[in-house]
């Protein structure tokens, strides 16, 4: 095109030189003139096309290139659900083959009184219901739930790998349920074989007055493969062949029932992709059966291609079944029978006694408690760890993450989902917190490395596989239907702007000095140094999200993101990234907020990245984060005082815009159907200033408990004063939340909200404290037969209390009232709270 219209522009101009009389005076000097015009012209007009076409051409290929980035990203998934880009810590060889076969079944449901699953998505799930009594009235139990009142119910014994033993006691009548796996000779599925027995017996309340008890087994698939009915299901003579069924991870399974006591049996299958509501289909069945016919059993109908069969099993009390479960069955060498004997009867008993004595004999070993301690509370110290055990969980779902509506116009919802995660972890209560809570996990762990360092691997694994790209990791998980369903609706979705304290370092410093202290062998030490290896890509993210997202104005200061600057319903507005969602903080939420406990946390965790970069002898490769600098930054003694010491209450605080003079009063409102009412509201009678906040509690004891004070400075003095003193946080039964003086002691937040963080006694918080003061009397200084005798008194009042409201109760509790020590909250409450038997072997993590 450039040569076409420098021709064309030149013809233009020769026949215009031509054509006009003008132009024919001295035509010697004007021709020769005329060719340079011309061409000088022609030049520049052709310049001109040319920069036009060639801006034209960029602005083009500008647009197109800026389409298809358009495109391409578009097509990306959000930051926020886009996984860290990182080899994950599950692919690890050390997790795969004989360890990973090891973990496959296990009871993996804690939100039920019983129930085996395996470790992947859709797996072959199994569980108990039983027909309670309650007013009179037969309830159907199966998810754990406080209010169904059992008098008591946990595991007794449970290693976490292929054995346990839980007993569930209801009114007049003690179900015990046990479990236990192999993986013997002619058992050719993944995983191997297990095994359920349920006694059912009698207290003996009614005399010799024998009832009637009515069970429910189920097996259902998840992924909706069919199930084949057994044809011997109904008949039963002692023995029966349930359900069976092929899969592409175990083969070939049966599962078969076997009692030698007097049984009927009943039945009913199921087609449904759900599982969580079993219990209303069962129900639904037996009522219409009670109307059709006035009995009280299974319509032993079955639904086209069911893959969920549940069987009623009834007789009188005492009376006992096995249900064992055989995979990999090949018609050439099966040996079925051999291996439902060795599941079932004489075998299965002789298997569980000695199950039963490696646990114990394990439990010596983990926790070798001294002779100070009776049978008694030798017993809570198995129930703690039993329990602990017995409660992990395997989960596979997505979270829903925050988004706001604005960024998605094409839906209607505020969130999104993150990617399809498998979880493996503990969880603080199967009756009411049956799910991972990313702060628990941490206490949790610090108890399961000393029975099961391997376990503990897997599970913070699994944690630290849910890191997203921006190095946040949601602190609840709820994955899966049966856990959302355990849920209000409300506290689904997560938020990726709040964070939670980063507890994985303690047990992750916890299991380095224990390799410093040499406790593991040589190769256990390489299993754990490999771990941390690629773990220290995900930690240092991890890290990095919080020293960035939660950094304060100040160098060296952090505040917890999430606290409602807004709200006018709450006394003192939560803080529950911090884990302690009441404990009082400043008044009016602000920028400006130094959270002391955070600080601490932050210390720990580039205390912890600092070690781990000294251990894998690779100092300068892995970060550009200087964490050595960091952790000296942070456990500067003076720069922490000059942030939050209070020279006259000798204590920590936190600081931010700050008043008193807050409390609820009552305020008639119109709503919106013109109704009145009345509300609890916040009103302010002072004006905040920024200042620290006089709240001693727990969060005043982070830097004692973080063990940066000096023990020679005066201040350590002044934190055991505090401690020890009973107008403050001591009592008879353990340290509690807040101080007694505070303005917002035992205040409710809201009309509805009691509190929780404002007197009660909570366990994590009293080990972590128990612990500095083990250290302080441990180290030379002028206070550690202080330290000691603090020490000494407050472990004998922790064990004490709860030991005997477990003995009066039946339970392990969330937390201990400030004033009598009686358990409060949600009972089996074995996460942190179980950290009492590490009080009473005296293991505490080192700082």
């Amino acid at each position: 095109m450039t040569g076409a219209s420098r021709r064309s522009a030149h013809g233009r101009i020769k026949t215009s030189s031509s054509g006009g009389d003008s132009l024919r005076s001295s035509p010697s000097i004007r021709r020769g003139k005329g060719k340079e015009l011309v061409s000088i012209g022609a030049f520049k007009s052709n310049l001109k096309i040319l920069v036009v076409l060639m801006l034209l051409g960029i602005a083009i290929i500008y647009f197109v290139i800026n389409r298809i980035v358009v495109s391409h990203e578009s097509q990306k998934p959000p930051r926020v659900i886009t996984p860290f880009p990182a080899p994950k810590l599950m692919d690890l060889s050390m997790f795969q083959g004989e360890h990973k076969e090891s973990l496959y079944w296990g009871t993996y449901r804690p939100h039920v009184y019983f129930g085996v699953r395996a470790r992947t998505p859709e797996s072959l799930v199994a569980g108990l219901m039983w027909l309670g009594v309650k007013d009179d009235m037969y309830v159907m139990r199966h998810f754990c739930e406080n209010s169904d009142d059992l008098s008591s119910f946990g595991w007794r014994e449970h290693n976490g790998r292929d054995f346990g033993r839980q007993e569930l006691v209801e009114n007049d009548m003690v179900l015990e349920t046990s479990f236990v796996k192999t993986k013997g000779d002619g058992s050719f599925g993944y995983g191997g074989d297990w095994s359920v027995r349920i006694d059912v017996k009698n207290k003996g309340l009614n005399g010799d007055a024998k009832r009637s008890a009515h069970l429910f087994f189920y097996l259902a698939d998840e992924g909706g493969s069919v199930l084949k009915l057994g044809q011997d299901a109904l008949d039963f003579q002692g023995s029966s062949l349930l359900v069976s069924g092929s899969r592409e991870d175990v083969g070939d399974w049966q599962i078969h029932l076997r009692s030698q006591n007097q049984l009927e049996t009943h039945y009913s299958g199921f087609k449904t992709p759900h599982i969580y509501n079993l219990s209303d289909l069962v129900q639904r069945n037996l009522a219409l059966q009670a109307r059709k016919f006035g009995r009280l059993q299974l319509s032993d109908t079955s639904e086209d291609s069911s893959n969920i069969y549940i069987f009623q099993i009834s007789g009188k009390l005492p009376f006992t079944v096995d249900i064992p479960f055989v995979s990999g069955i090949r018609e050439e060498s099966s040996n079925v029978e051999k291996r439902l004997t060795s599941l079932t009867g004489l075998p299965l008993s002789d298997l569980l006694r000695k199950k039963h004595r490696e646990f114990d004999a394990k439990f010596t070993e983990c926790f070798n408690l001294s002779e100070e301690h009776n049978s008694e509370t030798m017993g809570v110290g198995k129930t703690a760890i039993a329990n602990m055990l017995g409660g992990i969980g395997y989960f596979y779902g997505q979270s829903k993450i925050y988004v706001p509506e604005s960024s998605q116009p094409e839906s209607r919802d505020n969130f999104l989902l993150y990617w399809p995660a498998e979880l493996y972890t503990a969880v603080p209560s199967r009756p009411f917190f049956p799910r991972g809570f990313l702060w628990d996990e941490g206490f949790h762990q610090l108890l399961i490395w000393r029975w099961d360092f391997r376990m503990t691997l897997d599970i913070v694994g699994h944690w630290l596989d849910l890191l997203n790209i921006d190095g946040w990791i949601p602190r609840e998980q709820i994955l899966g239907a049966e856990a959302l369903s355990k849920v209000p609706e409300e506290f689904v979705v997560q938020y990726p702007s709040n964070g939670n304290p980063p507890t994985l370092f303690l047990v992750i410093r916890d299991l380095i000095d224990a390799i410093k202290t040499e406790k593991f062998i040589p190769t256990e030490k390489d299993e754990i140094l490999s771990f941390l290896e690629r773990a220290f890509v995900r930690l240092d993210a991890w890290f990095q999200w919080f020293n960035t997202s939660q950094t304060g104005k100040e160098r060296g200061s952090y505040f917890w993101h999430g606290r409602d600057n807004t709200t006018t319903r709450e006394l003192n507005p939560k803080t529950l990234s911090s884990g302690l969602d009441d404990y009082p903080r400043a008044s009016h939420p602000s920028e400006d907020e130094r959270h002391v406990d955070l600080r601490c946390w932050m210390y720990l965790a580039a205390d912890c990245m600092h070690s781990i970069t000294e251990l894998l002898g690779k100092e300068d490769k892995f970060s550009k984060e200087d964490y050595h600098s960091t952790a000296n930054l942070l456990s500067n003694f003076d720069l922490l005082n000059q942030m939050h010491y209070d020279k006259d209450h000798g204590a920590y605080f936190d600081f931010g815009n700050h008043t008193e003079k807050v409390k609820l009063v009552w305020k008639e409102v119109i709503s919106e159907n013109g109704h009145l009412s009345r509300q609890l509201v916040r009103k302010t009678f002072g004006k905040p200033k920024l200042r620290l906040v006089p709240q001693v509690g727990y969060v005043s004891f982070f830097p004692f408990m973080s063990r940066i004070i000096p023990a020679a400075s005066p201040i350590l003095e002044k934190q055991l004063d505090l401690i020890s003193n009973r107008s403050i946080v001591w009592s008879d039964y353990g340290l509690v939340s807040l101080a007694k003086t505070s303005s917002m002691y035992m205040k409710r937040n809201t009309e509805h909200d009691a509190p929780y963080w404002r007197g009660p006694i909570w366990m994590n918080m009293n080990y972590m404290i128990l612990s500095s003061l083990h250290h302080y009397s441990t180290v030379d200084g002028p206070y550690s037969e202080k330290a000691r005798a603090i020490y000494k008194e407050l472990r004998s009042n922790l064990i004490r209390n709860v030991v005997r409201n477990y003995y009066e109760t039946g339970y392990i509790w969330e937390q201990y009232d400030q004033d009598k020590g009686t358990g409060k909250g949600t009972r089996l409450f074995t996460g942190w709270s179980a950290l009492t038997l590490l009080i009473m072997s005296e293991e505490y993590p080192i700082f």
